[in-house]
C-alpha cells in the first residue's frame, strides 16, 4: 500500500496480555490489546531507516509493558492511561539517548508503543466487572470530571456524557482505494488469484460498499483531480443511487491550503456529484503545526470539514488544530483507547466533525477499532483496509466473526460487540496459556 510517498509491503503486530486483579474481591481479570506496529506512519524518519524505526518502536514497547506493571493503577484504566503516556514518553527520552539517536522519538510513535497496553487493561477492567469496558465509564467507577485531563474548561462534565454505553447497530465501512490500487480490469496487470476482488469495481460489487477513502499524491493536482474524478465515476456506474461518501487523504504532503482550495475547487467545476460527496478532507499538510502556524485550513474548513490527524497527540495539539481552522479529528485506536476517548469528548464539546480511522489493522486490533468507533454518537463510518492488503492475519477470526470481515451490503455488523471488556472474544488458537477465559 502507498501513502506519503512510502510503500508499505507487511504488517506487524504488537499484542499485550495482562491481568488485573481486584484483591479486596478475591477476583482476577484477564485482557488482550493487539496493535498494528503502523512505524511508517507513526514515525516517517528521513535518517533512521524504516527497519530500525521498527525494531525501536518494538523495544520501547516492551519496555512500556514492563514499566506498567509497576505502575500504580489508580482507579480506572482512563487514569492510568494518562499516567503510562506520560511515563513512555519519558521512557523514550532514555531510550533516544541510550541508542545515541540522530532524532528523538515522536510522540506518536510513542502512543502508538502504548496502545497495546492501554487496550489490553481496558479488556481485562471490563471483564473484571463483568461488563463492557465502554459501561465502565460511569460515575461509579470513573468518578473524576474531564478537567482532570483536559483542563479547567471541562470541568463538571464527565466522560460518559460523550461516549455510548452500548455500540451502534452497524457502521459503514470505509473502503480504501490506495495509490498503486486498481481502478478497474485494465488497470490490472498479473492476477494475484486468491479469491477475493482485486480492483476498486470488484470489491464495490461484491461488497457494495458506499464509502470510498482516496490516498491521493498531494503533489501533483493533475493526478489527483483526475484519481477523483475517475473514482467517481466508477462509483456512480456501479451505484448512482447508493448513498456515496468520500474522504481524501493527501498524507500530508500538500504544500499549502491553496493547493487543497484548487483541488476542491477544480473538482466542483468538473463534477458537482463528486464535490457533494465529500464527506471530509484528512490532514493535508505537513504534522508540525506548532512550527508551522503559517499554513491554515480557515478556507477549507468552511467549504468541507477537514480533520486533524497526525498531528493530534494531546489536548494542546488539539487547541492547535482549532486556531489553525481545522474543523474535525480523527480517532485511532494505536492512539489507544484511553486518549481516543479523551479527544472525541473534546472534539465533541468544541463541536467538530469525527471520524475513525485505521491502520491497516488486522484481526484483534480491528475489532478495538471498530468497537472503539461503535461507541462514539455521530460516528457513521470506520475503516478497514487490512481485509484487502493483509487478508490472512483476519483467517483466524473469522469463525467468530466473519461479517466484521466479510463485508455485506457495506457495513461493519458493530452491534456483535456487546461482550465483555473490549466488546469480543478471541479465537481459542490464538490465545496464549492461561489466558482461554477471554475465548469465553
Amino acid at each position: 500500500m502507498k501513502f506519503g510517498g512510502r510503500v508499505v509491503k507487511d504488517v506487524a503486530l504488537q499484542q499485550t496480555c495482562v491481568i488485573l486483579e481486584d484483591k479486596s474481591k478475591k477476583k482476577k481479570a484477564c485482557g488482550i490489546g493487539q496493535m498494528t506496529l503502523g512505524t511508517a506512519w507513526a514515525w516517517p524518519s528521513k535518517t533512521i531507516l524504516p527497519e530500525q524505526v521498527k525494531l525501536i518502536v518494538a523495544g520501547l514497547c516492551d519496555r512500556i509493558t514492563e514499566r506498567a506493571g509497576t505502575l500504580d493503577f489508580g482507579s480506572h484504566p482512563i487514569e492510568f492511561g494518562m499516567r503510562l503516556k506520560e511515563e513512555a514518553k519519558n521512557m523514550a527520552v532514555e531510550l533516544a539517548s541510550q541508542m545515541k539517536l540522530s532524532e528523538p522519538i515522536p510522540d506518536l510513535a510513542v502512543m502508538l508503543a502504548c496502545s497495546s497496553v492501554d487496550a489490553a487493561v481496558h479488556d481485562a477492567f471490563g471483564r473484571l466487572h463483568g461488563r463492557s469496558c465502554f459501561q465502565c465509564l460511569d460515575r461509579e467507577l470513573l468518578p473524576q470530571h474531564l478537567d482532570t485531563w483536559l483542563g479547567i474548561e471541562f470541568a463538571g462534565m464527565h466522560l460518559s456524557d460523550f461516549v455510548s454505553a452500548k455500540p451502534s447497530e452497524t457502521l459503514a465501512l470505509y473502503h480504501l482505494v490506495g495509490a498503486l490500487d486498481a481502478l478497474s480490469e485494465a488497470d490490472l496487470g498479473r492476477r494475484i488469484g486468491d479469491g477475493l476482488p482485486e480492483t476498486l469495481e470488484e470489491w464495490i460489487h461484491a461488497e457494495q460498499l458506499t464509502h470510498l477513502k482516496l490516498k491521493l499524491c498531494g503533489t501533483n493536482l493533475d493526478w489527483d483531480v483526475g484519481r477523483t474524478i475517475e473514482v467517481d465515476r466508477l462509483a456512480t456506474a456501479s451505484g448512482q443511487s447508493r448513498p456515496w461518501s468520500y474522504s481524501l487523504d493527501f498524507n500530508e504532503s500538500c504544500p499549502s491550503e491553496d493547493y487543497v482550495i484548487d483541488f476542491i475547487e477544480r473538482i466542483d467545476r468538473l463534477s458537482r456529484t463528486a464535490f457533494e460527496r465529500l464527506q471530509y478532507i484528512e490532514q493535508p499538510t505537513a504534522r508540525d503545526l506548532k512550527n508551522r502556524k503559517d499554513i491554515t485550513m480557515h478556507r477549507v474548513g468552511r467549504l468541507k470539514p477537514v480533520v486533524i490527524d497526525e498531528s493530534l497527540t494531546d489536548q494542546e495539539t488539539l487547541l492547535i488544530a482549532r486556531q489553525l481552522g481545522y474543523t474535525g479529528v480523527a480517532l485511532k485506536a494505536c492512539k489507544g483507547i484511553s486518549e481516543s476517548l479523551l479527544m472525541a469528548a473534546a472534539a465533541k464539546h468544541y463541536g467538530m466533525f469525527l471520524c475513525v480511522q485505521d491502520l491497516t489493522c488486522i484481526g484483534g486490533s480491528f475489532m478495538q477499532s471498530a468497537s472503539l468507533a461503535a461507541h462514539i454518537p455521530t460516528i457513521t463510518a470506520v475503516e478497514g483496509n487490512g481485509r484487502q492488503y493483509c487478508p490472512v492475519g483476519n483467517e483466524a477470526w473469522e469463525e467468530l466473526y466473519r461479517p466484521m470481515f466479510r463485508i455485506m451490503g457495506g457495513v461493519v455488523p458493530t452491534e456483535l460487540l456487546t461482550g465483555e471488556g473490549l466488546g469480543f472474544r478471541w479465537p481459542k488458537n490464538l490465545l496464549p496459556k492461561g489466558y482461554e477465559s477471554l475465548a469465553n
